[in-house]
Protein backbone atom coordinates (compact mmCIF):
# COMPACT_ATOMS: atom_id res chain seq x y z
CA UNK A 1 0.00 0.00 0.00
CA UNK A 2 1.37 3.40 -1.02
CA UNK A 3 1.24 6.02 1.71
CA UNK A 4 -0.35 9.39 1.09
CA UNK A 5 1.85 12.46 1.23
CA UNK A 6 0.26 13.42 4.55
CA UNK A 7 1.05 10.04 6.08
CA UNK A 8 4.64 10.36 4.86
CA UNK A 9 4.95 13.82 6.40
CA UNK A 10 3.60 12.51 9.69
CA UNK A 11 5.92 9.50 9.69
CA UNK A 12 8.92 11.72 8.95
CA UNK A 13 7.94 14.07 11.77
CA UNK A 14 7.56 11.21 14.25
CA UNK A 15 10.94 9.69 13.32
CA UNK A 16 12.86 12.96 13.44
CA UNK A 17 11.22 14.14 16.69
CA UNK A 18 11.87 10.77 18.34
CA UNK A 19 15.51 10.84 17.19
CA UNK A 20 15.95 14.19 18.94
CA UNK A 21 13.99 13.54 22.15
CA UNK A 22 13.77 9.74 22.69
CA UNK A 23 10.18 10.42 23.86
CA UNK A 24 6.91 9.19 22.25
CA UNK A 25 5.53 11.82 19.88
CA UNK A 26 2.02 13.26 20.18
CA UNK A 27 -0.32 14.80 17.61
CA UNK A 28 0.25 18.43 18.70
CA UNK A 29 4.01 18.12 18.25
CA UNK A 30 3.52 16.47 14.86
CA UNK A 31 1.20 19.23 13.65
CA UNK A 32 3.84 21.88 14.41
CA UNK A 33 6.81 19.91 13.15
CA UNK A 34 5.20 18.72 9.91
CA UNK A 35 3.47 22.09 9.33
CA UNK A 36 0.16 20.35 8.65
CA UNK A 37 -3.04 22.30 7.95
CA UNK A 38 -5.41 19.82 9.56
CA UNK A 39 -6.91 19.09 12.95
CA UNK A 40 -5.30 17.10 15.74
CA UNK A 41 -8.13 14.57 15.36
CA UNK A 42 -7.16 14.01 11.72
CA UNK A 43 -3.53 13.53 12.72
CA UNK A 44 -4.58 11.00 15.39
CA UNK A 45 -6.50 9.07 12.75
CA UNK A 46 -3.45 9.04 10.50
CA UNK A 47 -1.29 7.87 13.41
CA UNK A 48 -3.71 5.00 14.02
CA UNK A 49 -3.53 4.06 10.35
CA UNK A 50 0.27 4.14 10.35
CA UNK A 51 0.26 1.96 13.46
CA UNK A 52 -2.07 -0.57 11.82
CA UNK A 53 0.29 -0.67 8.82
CA UNK A 54 3.23 -1.44 11.13
CA UNK A 55 5.16 1.82 10.71
CA UNK A 56 4.50 3.13 14.23
CA UNK A 57 3.76 1.70 17.64
CA UNK A 58 2.29 3.07 20.85
CA UNK A 59 4.34 2.03 23.90
CA UNK A 60 1.54 3.00 26.32
CA UNK A 61 -2.18 3.60 25.82
CA UNK A 62 -2.01 7.29 26.66
CA UNK A 63 1.40 7.91 25.10
CA UNK A 64 2.34 9.16 21.68
CA UNK A 65 3.87 7.06 18.91
CA UNK A 66 7.37 5.83 18.21
CA UNK A 67 8.74 4.35 14.96
CA UNK A 68 9.07 0.61 14.36
CA UNK A 69 11.91 -0.96 12.38
CA UNK A 70 9.57 -0.91 9.35
CA UNK A 71 9.00 2.81 9.91
CA UNK A 72 12.73 3.52 10.13
CA UNK A 73 13.32 1.52 6.94
CA UNK A 74 10.77 3.59 4.96
CA UNK A 75 12.27 6.74 6.43
CA UNK A 76 15.81 5.77 5.37
CA UNK A 77 14.72 4.62 1.91
CA UNK A 78 12.33 7.43 0.95
CA UNK A 79 11.78 10.18 3.52
CA UNK A 80 15.19 11.10 4.89
CA UNK A 81 16.36 14.54 3.86
CA UNK A 82 19.70 14.92 2.12
CA UNK A 83 22.38 15.98 4.55
CA UNK A 84 25.48 18.04 3.82
CA UNK A 85 28.30 18.37 6.30
CA UNK A 86 29.18 21.83 7.51
CA UNK A 87 32.44 23.45 6.49
CA UNK A 88 33.67 23.00 10.07
CA UNK A 89 32.88 19.27 10.00
CA UNK A 90 34.62 18.68 6.68
CA UNK A 91 37.69 20.65 7.76
CA UNK A 92 37.87 18.64 11.01
CA UNK A 93 37.80 15.33 9.13
CA UNK A 94 40.24 16.44 6.43
CA UNK A 95 42.69 17.82 8.98
CA UNK A 96 42.56 14.67 11.09
CA UNK A 97 43.01 12.36 8.11
CA UNK A 98 45.91 14.32 6.66
CA UNK A 99 47.66 14.60 10.02
CA UNK A 100 47.67 10.83 10.43
CA UNK A 101 48.84 9.80 6.98
CA UNK A 102 52.37 9.23 8.29
CA UNK A 103 51.06 6.73 10.87
CA UNK A 104 49.47 4.05 8.71
CA UNK A 105 50.06 1.36 11.32
CA UNK A 106 47.67 3.27 13.61
CA UNK A 107 45.22 4.26 10.88
CA UNK A 108 42.44 1.81 11.77
CA UNK A 109 42.37 2.81 15.42
CA UNK A 110 42.51 6.53 14.63
CA UNK A 111 39.69 6.42 12.08
CA UNK A 112 37.47 4.54 14.52
CA UNK A 113 38.10 7.06 17.28
CA UNK A 114 37.33 9.93 14.94
CA UNK A 115 34.05 8.36 13.79
CA UNK A 116 32.96 7.81 17.39
CA UNK A 117 33.74 11.40 18.34
CA UNK A 118 31.86 12.77 15.33
CA UNK A 119 28.73 10.65 15.83
CA UNK A 120 28.70 10.07 19.63
CA UNK A 121 28.10 6.35 19.00
CA UNK A 122 30.42 3.36 19.36
CA UNK A 123 32.33 2.98 16.12
CA UNK A 124 34.06 0.14 14.37
CA UNK A 125 36.86 0.29 11.82
CA UNK A 126 37.81 -2.81 9.86
CA UNK A 127 40.38 -3.44 7.16
CA UNK A 128 41.12 -6.61 5.25
CA UNK A 129 44.41 -6.31 3.39
CA UNK A 130 45.09 -8.07 0.13
CA UNK A 131 47.03 -11.35 0.52
CA UNK A 132 50.61 -10.53 1.46
CA UNK A 133 53.68 -11.80 -0.34
CA UNK A 134 57.43 -11.52 0.21
CA UNK A 135 59.50 -9.42 -2.20
CA UNK A 136 62.97 -10.43 -1.00
CA UNK A 137 64.79 -12.72 1.44
CA UNK A 138 68.06 -11.92 3.20
CA UNK A 139 69.63 -14.61 5.34
CA UNK A 140 72.51 -13.17 7.35
CA UNK A 141 75.09 -15.55 8.81
CA UNK A 142 76.20 -14.53 12.31
CA UNK A 143 78.13 -17.54 13.61
CA UNK A 144 78.07 -21.35 13.46
CA UNK A 145 74.82 -21.46 15.48
CA UNK A 146 73.07 -18.21 14.59
CA UNK A 147 71.61 -16.43 11.56
CA UNK A 148 69.00 -13.73 10.90
CA UNK A 149 66.04 -14.03 8.51
CA UNK A 150 65.02 -10.68 6.97
CA UNK A 151 61.83 -10.48 4.89
CA UNK A 152 60.92 -7.49 2.70
CA UNK A 153 57.12 -7.69 2.38
CA UNK A 154 54.93 -6.63 -0.53
CA UNK A 155 53.74 -3.75 1.69
CA UNK A 156 57.40 -2.59 1.89
CA UNK A 157 57.49 -3.39 5.60
CA UNK A 158 60.38 -5.45 6.95
CA UNK A 159 60.11 -8.46 9.25
CA UNK A 160 63.06 -10.21 10.82
CA UNK A 161 63.86 -13.05 13.16
CA UNK A 162 67.02 -14.10 14.98
CA UNK A 163 67.45 -17.88 14.75
CA UNK A 164 69.77 -19.57 17.25
CA UNK A 165 70.14 -23.35 16.98
CA UNK A 166 71.83 -25.93 19.27
CA UNK A 167 73.84 -27.41 16.39
CA UNK A 168 76.39 -25.99 13.96
CA UNK A 169 76.02 -25.14 10.27
CA UNK A 170 78.24 -23.33 7.78
CA UNK A 171 77.83 -20.05 5.94
CA UNK A 172 77.68 -21.82 2.56
CA UNK A 173 74.37 -23.47 3.52
CA UNK A 174 72.90 -20.13 4.57
CA UNK A 175 73.96 -18.55 1.25
CA UNK A 176 72.43 -21.44 -0.71
CA UNK A 177 69.14 -21.25 1.23
CA UNK A 178 68.98 -17.49 0.66
CA UNK A 179 69.20 -18.01 -3.11
CA UNK A 180 66.60 -20.81 -3.10
CA UNK A 181 64.09 -18.89 -0.98
CA UNK A 182 64.44 -15.84 -3.24
CA UNK A 183 63.85 -18.07 -6.26
CA UNK A 184 60.94 -20.12 -4.90
CA UNK A 185 59.17 -18.20 -2.13
CA UNK A 186 58.98 -14.60 -3.38
CA UNK A 187 55.76 -13.25 -4.89
CA UNK A 188 53.59 -16.14 -3.66
CA UNK A 189 50.75 -16.08 -1.14
CA UNK A 190 50.43 -18.13 2.02
CA UNK A 191 48.42 -20.92 0.37
CA UNK A 192 51.25 -21.57 -2.12
CA UNK A 193 53.77 -22.32 0.65
CA UNK A 194 53.10 -26.07 0.60
CA UNK A 195 54.90 -29.02 2.21
CA UNK A 196 55.95 -30.11 -1.30
CA UNK A 197 57.61 -26.73 -1.95
CA UNK A 198 59.37 -26.81 1.42
CA UNK A 199 60.60 -30.39 0.89
CA UNK A 200 61.90 -29.67 -2.63
CA UNK A 201 63.77 -26.59 -1.36
CA UNK A 202 65.27 -28.63 1.46
CA UNK A 203 66.53 -31.26 -1.00
CA UNK A 204 67.91 -28.65 -3.40
CA UNK A 205 69.86 -27.01 -0.58
CA UNK A 206 71.20 -30.31 0.73
CA UNK A 207 69.78 -29.30 4.10
CA UNK A 208 69.78 -32.26 6.48
CA UNK A 209 69.45 -30.19 9.67
CA UNK A 210 65.99 -28.63 9.23
CA UNK A 211 66.98 -25.00 8.58
CA UNK A 212 64.60 -24.88 5.61
CA UNK A 213 61.66 -25.79 7.84
CA UNK A 214 62.62 -23.15 10.39
CA UNK A 215 62.72 -20.43 7.72
CA UNK A 216 59.52 -21.65 6.06
CA UNK A 217 57.77 -21.63 9.44
CA UNK A 218 58.65 -17.97 9.90
CA UNK A 219 57.42 -17.26 6.36
CA UNK A 220 54.03 -18.85 7.06
CA UNK A 221 53.72 -17.10 10.42
CA UNK A 222 54.46 -13.72 8.83
CA UNK A 223 52.14 -14.18 5.82
CA UNK A 224 49.30 -15.37 8.05
CA UNK A 225 49.63 -12.39 10.37
CA UNK A 226 49.80 -9.95 7.46
CA UNK A 227 46.62 -11.34 5.88
CA UNK A 228 44.50 -11.11 9.04
CA UNK A 229 41.76 -8.51 9.34
CA UNK A 230 42.27 -5.53 11.61
CA UNK A 231 39.21 -4.51 13.62
CA UNK A 232 39.00 -1.79 16.26
CA UNK A 233 36.04 -0.60 18.34
CA UNK A 234 36.06 2.88 19.86
CA UNK A 235 33.71 4.80 22.11
CA UNK A 236 31.85 1.84 23.68
CA UNK A 237 31.17 4.01 26.75
CA UNK A 238 28.91 6.19 24.58
CA UNK A 239 26.28 3.44 24.83
CA UNK A 240 25.81 4.16 28.52
CA UNK A 241 24.78 7.75 27.73
CA UNK A 242 21.82 6.64 25.57
CA UNK A 243 18.34 6.14 27.07
CA UNK A 244 17.96 2.82 25.23
CA UNK A 245 20.98 1.37 27.03
CA UNK A 246 20.37 2.52 30.59
CA UNK A 247 19.89 -1.15 31.49
CA UNK A 248 23.50 -2.19 32.24
CA UNK A 249 22.93 -5.80 31.15
CA UNK A 250 21.61 -4.67 27.75
CA UNK A 251 24.60 -2.35 27.27
CA UNK A 252 27.14 -4.93 28.39
CA UNK A 253 25.61 -7.58 26.11
CA UNK A 254 26.23 -5.36 23.09
CA UNK A 255 29.66 -4.29 24.34
CA UNK A 256 30.68 -7.94 24.78
CA UNK A 257 29.63 -8.66 21.21
CA UNK A 258 31.61 -5.70 19.88
CA UNK A 259 34.72 -6.76 21.81
CA UNK A 260 35.09 -9.89 19.64
CA UNK A 261 37.00 -8.98 16.46
CA UNK A 262 35.65 -12.09 14.72
CA UNK A 263 32.14 -10.66 15.04
CA UNK A 264 33.25 -7.35 13.55
CA UNK A 265 35.04 -8.98 10.63
CA UNK A 266 31.82 -10.84 9.77
CA UNK A 267 30.15 -7.47 9.10
CA UNK A 268 32.60 -6.98 6.24
CA UNK A 269 31.98 -10.38 4.63
CA UNK A 270 29.06 -9.22 2.49
CA UNK A 271 29.74 -8.10 -1.10
CA UNK A 272 30.76 -4.49 -1.70
CA UNK A 273 27.68 -2.41 -0.94
CA UNK A 274 28.60 0.95 -2.43
CA UNK A 275 28.34 4.17 -0.46
CA UNK A 276 26.47 3.38 2.73
CA UNK A 277 24.68 0.36 4.15
CA UNK A 278 22.05 0.68 6.89
CA UNK A 279 20.85 -2.29 8.95
CA UNK A 280 17.93 -1.47 11.24
CA UNK A 281 17.05 -3.53 14.31
CA UNK A 282 15.79 -7.00 13.29
CA UNK A 283 17.41 -6.66 9.86
CA UNK A 284 20.67 -7.55 11.66
CA UNK A 285 21.33 -11.26 11.42
CA UNK A 286 22.78 -11.72 14.92
CA UNK A 287 20.72 -11.60 18.10
CA UNK A 288 23.03 -9.14 19.87
CA UNK A 289 22.30 -6.45 17.26
CA UNK A 290 18.52 -6.97 16.97
CA UNK A 291 17.77 -3.92 19.15
CA UNK A 292 20.37 -1.73 17.43
CA UNK A 293 21.09 -0.17 14.08
CA UNK A 294 24.37 -0.46 12.20
CA UNK A 295 25.55 2.04 9.58
CA UNK A 296 28.56 1.05 7.46
CA UNK A 297 30.58 2.83 4.79
CA UNK A 298 33.12 1.04 2.59
CA UNK A 299 36.47 2.52 1.56
CA UNK A 300 39.53 1.48 -0.44
CA UNK A 301 43.02 1.29 1.00
CA UNK A 302 44.55 0.65 -2.44
CA UNK A 303 46.14 -2.55 -3.76
CA UNK A 304 42.80 -4.41 -3.53
CA UNK A 305 42.55 -3.68 0.19
CA UNK A 306 39.09 -2.81 1.46
CA UNK A 307 37.99 -1.34 4.74
CA UNK A 308 34.75 -0.55 6.53
CA UNK A 309 34.02 2.32 8.88
CA UNK A 310 30.78 2.15 10.81
CA UNK A 311 28.81 2.91 13.96
CA UNK A 312 26.43 0.93 16.15
CA UNK A 313 23.65 2.64 18.05
CA UNK A 314 19.95 2.65 18.85
CA UNK A 315 17.33 2.41 16.13
CA UNK A 316 16.55 5.99 17.18
CA UNK A 317 19.58 7.19 15.25
CA UNK A 318 20.06 10.30 13.15
CA UNK A 319 20.66 8.22 10.03
CA UNK A 320 21.09 11.18 7.72
CA UNK A 321 23.83 12.85 9.78
CA UNK A 322 25.61 9.59 10.64
CA UNK A 323 25.62 8.30 7.07
CA UNK A 324 26.83 11.63 5.69
CA UNK A 325 29.76 11.71 8.12
CA UNK A 326 30.75 8.09 7.51
CA UNK A 327 30.45 8.54 3.75
CA UNK A 328 32.72 11.57 3.90
CA UNK A 329 35.33 9.75 6.02
CA UNK A 330 35.25 6.75 3.67
CA UNK A 331 35.58 8.91 0.56
CA UNK A 332 38.42 10.84 2.16
CA UNK A 333 40.29 7.67 3.10
CA UNK A 334 39.89 6.22 -0.39
CA UNK A 335 41.21 9.39 -2.01
CA UNK A 336 44.09 9.90 0.39
CA UNK A 337 45.32 6.32 0.31
CA UNK A 338 44.83 6.13 -3.44
CA UNK A 339 47.00 9.16 -4.01
CA UNK A 340 44.18 11.62 -4.60
CA UNK A 341 43.08 14.61 -2.57
CA UNK A 342 40.59 15.03 0.21
CA UNK A 343 36.99 15.72 -0.83
CA UNK A 344 36.04 19.39 -1.14
CA UNK A 345 34.27 21.23 1.63
CA UNK A 346 30.55 20.59 1.39
CA UNK A 347 31.04 17.07 0.08
CA UNK A 348 29.24 14.43 2.05
CA UNK A 349 25.70 14.46 0.73
CA UNK A 350 23.95 11.33 1.83
CA UNK A 351 23.73 8.88 -1.07
CA UNK A 352 21.50 5.98 -0.11
CA UNK A 353 19.04 4.19 -2.35
CA UNK A 354 16.71 1.72 -0.74
CA UNK A 355 17.08 -0.82 -3.49
CA UNK A 356 20.88 -0.80 -3.02
CA UNK A 357 20.89 -1.47 0.71
CA UNK A 358 21.18 -5.25 0.34
CA UNK A 359 19.35 -6.07 3.58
Amino acid sequence: MDLSERKKKILRAVVEEYIETAEPVGSKTIKVRAELDCSSATIRNELSALSELGYLEQPHTSAGRIPTAKGYRLYVNELMRERQLSLEETETINSALTAKMAELDKLISHVGQMASELTSYPSLAISTPAPATIKRFDLIYIDANTFIVVLLMSSDTVKNKLVHLPFSFNETLITRLSALFNANFTGITEDKVTPALINSTERAAGDTMGLTSVIAGFVLETLTAAHGSGAVVSGEANLLKLPEFQDPEKAHKLMRYLSDTANLSALQSAPDFGDVKVLIGPENAVEELRDSSVVLASYSLGDNTRGVIGVVGPTRMDYSAVAAKLSYIAQGLSKLLGGGTTPPAGFGKLMIKGEDLDV
